[in-house]
């Protein structure tokens, strides 16, 4: 314990009065009897705390490491059990700061939808020689879902979030102001885009995800087609 007197002004007091001793925590001056005192230094037991909360935060410090929050570098502990299960380097305070960190370093975009990496899949083994980008933001200095560019053809993959107020009538219209200004930076640069509308499914399945494979197959022979047809009638002069 932290007496904060000497043992002979200990000695002077009153067996009722309180001897001031200092918490292991928090710092904090607090008070206990004297004979309370001089029993635990007797039986060397401990009156380290002010209350049982600094008791436990004490106890976690002792199987915990320091840390320093990545967004917004607050100080913490954390346990070393928690530093072997997390696959990031980085620590944070909060599940908002780490959101926050995440969403301004993320470096592949949004998080995919099934949807979106099954698409992917596909479109590699059916188009091996055609340059597709997946979730960039290097075309229009904001993200496409699916972006080709010798065909100046994108395509949005919009759920439900596009549509409705899942999360209040603001997330909604940021949403989709977001969504025309994606549009008007399309057709700023010559880009079709097309809009997938997923809002209706509940969850991924193959089977019904082949329409929208249809779609984007047919959009990109439709191309393909236009863009020979351009080709001959520039090479043959007809």
């Amino acid at each position: 314990m932290k007496l904060l007197i000497s043992i002979e002004n200990l000695k002077k007091l009153k067996s009722r009065e309180h001897a001031p001793l200092e918490c292991y925590n928090c710092n904090k001056v607090f008070h206990k009897a004297k004979n309370f005192v001089q029993r635990a230094i007797k039986t060397n037991k401990r009156a380290k705390f002010c209350c049982h909360k600094c008791s436990s935060e004490y106890v976690l410090k002792q199987k915990s490491i320091p840390y320093i929050c990545a967004c917004c570098s607050a100080s913490g502990f954390r346990c070393l059990s928690e530093f072997k299960k997390s696959k990031s380097k980085n620590c944070f305070c909060s599940s908002s700061c780490a959101a926050k960190y995440n969403n301004t370093h993320k470096k592949y975009g949004h998080t995919r939808s099934k949807l979106e990496k099954w698409l992917e899949f596909k479109l590699t083994a059916l188009y091996p020689k055609l340059e597709i980008h997946y979730a960039r933001k290097d075309s229009i200095s904001q993200e496409l879902d699916i972006f080709i560019p010798s065909l100046k053809l994108a395509f949005e993959i919009n759920g439900i979030f596009h549509y409705k107020p899942i999360f209040g009538q603001d997330k909604l219209s940021k949403i989709q102001n977001n969504d025309s200004r994606k549009l008007q930076a399309c057709l700023e640069k010559g880009i079709e885009l097309c809009v997938l509308d997923v809002s209706e499914e509940k969850g991924f399945k193959q089977s019904s995800s082949l329409k929208y494979l249809e779609v984007v197959k047919s959009a990109i022979q439709n191309k393909i087609a236009v863009e020979t047809s351009h080709f001959l009638s520039k090479t043959l002069g007809f």
